[in-house]
């Protein structure tokens, strides 16, 4: 719920994102001068079919964003600018005002064409775009019509004329004063503002610049309430400019992100936050509408202001586990296990996910073989490591071989491994696979300066695939993460009806924890408080929404499960894309769980031993060997010195096809030791 208003711009320090395609600024992370030699070393192939793009010439395809089904495919898909849905029509937009319909297994929302615009379009692009709004220029042949303008946080649909013209709205309006009326659509109340031109009944007549928006309006609300909200709405959204910040120390310290809402006028616009961002949220300047939306992600405040912000616990990325509390019969057995893990270490994968995973894993075996003192295992597995992330990080590998090694794609931008896996030359799922490389290359070169600037072309290239902030040319800025909804979209294309989505919230967590490692590993100040900030904003997103959400409200009454697992835009799933198992849909949840898990999965946020205790038992009725099921007895020792002894005893009669690829029996063992300690304290 909205905490509060205040009187002007949180403004803070951090990096920002512009919410237009002008002047790039010149610092930043990853700027052109540092990215464009790397891009240029690698070899230029698209090693997917490229798609069809409705995307203006000159800007970056935006993919892994919630309106990327706008850009990507035969023909456009809806999309899900919250707390709305939009979608482009033969002739113009459409929008609707989804209504939360909840089952045992899912909560959904789906695109409605509740109103609708005529513009006399035969073809709509994206012709600009920031990382929370995106612009949609419509055209009649080789004449521009005018500009619509949705965002992430508005329940405004803003369309400008670029020339005199009359449009058409699909519905009846019922008047409200010069230029304005309302539209009732079934349950849903549109209100629509015309500013240079006039409205009569269905007819909108716009001047050159003239504009007309379109706006939920919240059920109940008064007359008063809809002249508010009208009021509001008048002057269309133009762009949505991210910005953060940090402060404090300990566990006082928190990352915060303020998103400012930029008018054509200049002035306040109608700002929704989401849950998330609890009592933290506050609207500059604003006045609290008394409205409320129902939505898919529950009940959320209508508010009048110009810019929102909100704040975020601050997450530490950890290289190891703390093993300061295990005894040295403990350390013993964990290090007996070691030895076999590594007498057994399998072939590292060849294609960036399962060899992402292959090199994170080994590289957690060589922190523990170093903190328990194992010097040989510790030698042999930093010469595995070292030669394999040698091979990989060869910005020419993929001239001589077709694995292990990276080219970069031209026409969409961006980085893809060669052998390809879950659709990555599609783009999906780059932070994933990315993260565990770069998790791996930060823990095997925090000491170690030479490997660092051996490995650096390649691995910086991977985090400017994901991370770039300076508006570079040759990716877009951070990829796949939201600043709005503080976390990241998987789908590169996103063919959805249901809009962009993500499952694996502790592979992202992962990804951002890798990000800031390499940072630490390679000097990179920018990238290093870039990279907190994303990290801290995807931890808080991955409780709030995916592992401990909290189903209190109405809206969620009837779903009947510990986790969502699958979020989209439009709808909520209790559901994975690869198995039905309890033990999948939880464990997609908690995989790798890293050293970086145990301090926000044990955090009070997280719901303490009586969630871990719920979600266990909901994950694993029937133990622990089902698909990820050893991440999901790994997580039960959070509950408590006495979980942590019951989960190394399964653990020990647990088989080893039972243990995941990405994981070791030596590893679950230190963290369920690490884990217990943890919640002891």
């Amino acid at each position: 719920m909205l905490a509060g208003c205040t009187s002007g711009s949180a403004s803070p320090d951090g990096g920002t994102a512009t919410p237009d395609d002008s002047t790039p600024p010149t610092g930043g992370v990853f700027p052109a001068s540092q990215v464009d030699p790397l891009v240029e070393a690698l070899p230029q192939e698209s090693v997917g079919d490229v798609p069809t793009m409705r995307l203006a010439d000159g800007l970056v395809p935006p993919t892994n964003k919630w309106f990327s089904g706008l850009v990507f495919g035969d023909a456009p898909m809806p999309v899900f600018p919250y707390p709305i849905s939009f979608q482009l029509t033969d002739d113009g937009v459409a929008a609707g005002m989804p209504q939360p319909v909840t089952s045992p297994t899912a909560i959904v929302g789906p695109a409605l064409p509740d109103v609708t615009l005529d513009l006399g379009a035969t073809e709509s692009v994206v012709s600009a775009y920031d990382e929370v709004s995106v612009t949609v220029e419509h055209r009649d042949g080789d004449a521009v019509l005018g500009h619509t303008v949705v965002a992430q946080g508005s329940p405004t649909v803003s369309y400008t004329a670029a020339s005199a013209q009359t449009d058409t709205l699909g519905a009846a309006v019922t008047a409200a004063g010069d230029g304005r009326g309302t539209i009732e659509v079934g349950d849903s109340t549109w209100g629509v503002v015309v500013d240079g031109g006039t409205l009569d009944g269905t007819s909108v007549d716009l001047d050159e610049g003239g504009s007309v928006v379109l706006v939920a309006i919240p059920a109940g609300a008064s007359s008063e309430q809809v002249s508010t909200v009208l009021d509001a709405a008048a002057s269309p959204l133009a762009g949505v400019a991210t910005s953060w910040s940090s402060s404090g120390e300990g566990d006082d310290a928190v990352t915060t992100t303020e998103l400012a809402y930029a008018t054509a006028a200049g002035g306040d616009t109608l700002v929704v936050a989401a849950p998330h961002q609890g009592q933290t949220a506050k609207v500059s300047g604003c006045t609290d509408t008394g409205l409320r939306y129902e939505t898919v992600y529950g009940t959320v405040p209508l508010a009048v202001g110009s810019s929102l912000t909100f704040d975020a616990p601050t997450t530490a990325p950890a290289a190891s586990l703390d093993l300061g509390s295990l005894t040295d019969e403990q350390k013993t057995a964990v290090g007996e296990q070691l030895t076999k893990d590594v007498a057994a270490l399998p072939t590292f994968a060849a294609d960036t996910y399962f060899g992402g995973k292959s090199l994170y894993r080994a590289s957690m075996l060589w922190q523990l073989a170093v903190q328990l003192g194992d010097d040989e295992s510790a030698a042999t597995l930093k010469e595995t490591i070292v030669d394999e992330l040698d091979l990989w990080t060869d910005p020419a590998g993929c001239e001589t071989r077709d694995q292990e090694c990276f080219v970069y794609d031209p026409a969409v931008k961006g980085v893809v491994g060669k052998a390809v896996s879950f659709g990555s030359e599609e783009f999906n799922d780059h932070y994933f696979h990315y993260g565990y490389f770069l998790y791996a290359a930060g823990v095997m070169a925090a000491d170690d300066p030479e490997l660092a600037e051996r490995w650096q072309p390649v691995m910086d290239l991977l985090a400017a695939d994901i991370a770039s902030g300076a508006q570079n040319g040759s990716f877009p800025d951070r990829r796949a993460f939201d600043p709005y909804w503080s976390h990241s979209w998987a789908s590169g294309y996103s063919p959805f009806a249901d809009g962009n989505n993500q499952e694996s919230s502790s592979e992202a967590v992962t990804a951002y924890s890798g990000l800031a490692l390499w940072a630490a590993a390679s000097g990179d100040a920018a990238l290093g408080d870039e990279a907190s900030w994303m990290l801290s904003a995807e931890t808080q997103s991955a409780l709030a929404y995916y592992v401990a959400p909290d189903l209190s409200d109405p809206v969620f009454e009837g779903f009947d499960h510990e986790v969502v697992s699958l979020n989209w835009g439009g709808k909520r799933d209790y559901a994975t894309w690869f198995s039905a198992e309890p033990s999948a849909i939880a464990g997609i949840q908690l995989i790798p769980l890293s050293p970086t898990s145990i301090g926000y999965l044990g955090s009070e946020p997280a719901g303490g031993a009586e969630k871990v205790d719920a979600l266990v038992a909901e994950a694993a009725p029937d133990g622990f060997a089902g698909a990820l099921g050893d991440y999901v007895l790994m997580y039960s020792a959070l509950a408590g010195p006495d979980a942590a002894a019951s989960a190394l005893t399964t653990l020990e009669a647990l088989p080893d096809t039972a243990i995941d690829n990405g994981n070791s029996r030596s590893y679950a063992m230190a963290y369920i030791l690490a884990a217990g300690a943890a919640s002891a304290g």
